[in-house]
């Protein structure tokens, strides 16, 4: 593991974890696709999921992302994948956080603790000043996820992301890197 909390581990995923994520999608593709973007077919294939490894991977080498499985300790199965993405240099030094979670490992504070960990990282190995995140304001278990781990609401962003084909608001949070 990269990074290790109590309940769960971080790593960047490899193409040998593909099947898994691919099993992880398709368990959660109903419940996955009330909170992202709309996904092609293809995405829901073993390839597709060698594909969107790769291409996290790349992101990761080009310094414009970067992505983690999160695996359970007990059981060391993959729950969920957590992003820190659209990373921008310079005098910005920021990025989004985007995650996932399987739907029956809500609640059990996984992903408070899969954020805090990328926080820190972010913060600590890559030196970024902020990090941003949007989540529909209906969605208020990932708020408090997201409150939990220190981010703060700026506002709401109208019409922010087409998700289930819908142009939808999202609440805008941030923390910042107040040892920088």
């Amino acid at each position: 593991m990269l990074i290790e909390g109590k309940m769960i581990g971080l790593r960047q995923l490899e193409n040998s974890d593909a099947e898994a994520l691919l099993d992880l999608e398709l368990r959660n593709r109903d419940f996955f696709k009330l909170y992202t973007s709309s996904r092609d077919e293809d995405f829901y294939t073993l390839k597709g999921q060698m594909d969107r490894i790769n291409n996290k991977n790349k992101e990761r080498e080009c310094d414009s992302g970067c992505s983690f499985g999160i695996f359970a300790l007990d059981t060391g199965d993959l729950i969920g994948d957590i992003t820190l993405s659209e990373v921008v240099r310079g005098a910005i030094q920021g990025c989004f956080i985007g995650y996932t979670l399987d739907k029956g490992h809500n609640g059990k504070g996984y992903m408070t603790e899969a954020v805090r960990l990328v926080v820190l990282y972010a913060f600590d190995a890559l030196k970024l000043h902020r990090i941003e995140a949007g989540v529909m304001p209906h969605n208020q278990r990932s708020m408090r996820v997201l409150e939990k781990a220190g981010f703060h609401k700026e506002g709401i962003a109208k019409k922010n992301v087409k998700i289930n084909g819908r142009w939808e608001d999202h609440q805008v949070l941030a923390i910042v890197n107040e040892n920088d």
